[in-house]
């Protein structure tokens, strides 16, 4: 993508002569420093989004909702041992 922006003269000079000693295009030492910054920094997370997983029902079974969680659990556990 091209953009424009305006840098100071002076410093526009010594990127120009750095960018010549280290064998860089000034572009690619402007994408290096912003690279750079964002490192730094860090990118911001993104806000948690949980995905869609309903299911076609009616909810809960007669007889689970009224027990809590402690119900559910040993539905969830029925027959797999202890």
């Amino acid at each position: 993508m091209k953009t424009t922006i305006e840098i100071a003269d002076p410093l526009l000079k010594e990127a120009r002569k750095l960018a010549e000693r280290e064998g860089l295009t000034l572009k690619a030492m402007v994408e290096q420093g912003l690279r750079k910054v964002i490192a730094e920094h860090g990118r911001p997370a993104r806000a948690f989004r949980l995905r869609k997983a309903s299911f076609k029902g009616r909810g809960l079974q007669p007889g689970v909702a009224a027990g809590g969680w402690d119900r559910i659990r040993d539905l969830a556990y029925e027959g797999r041992g202890t």
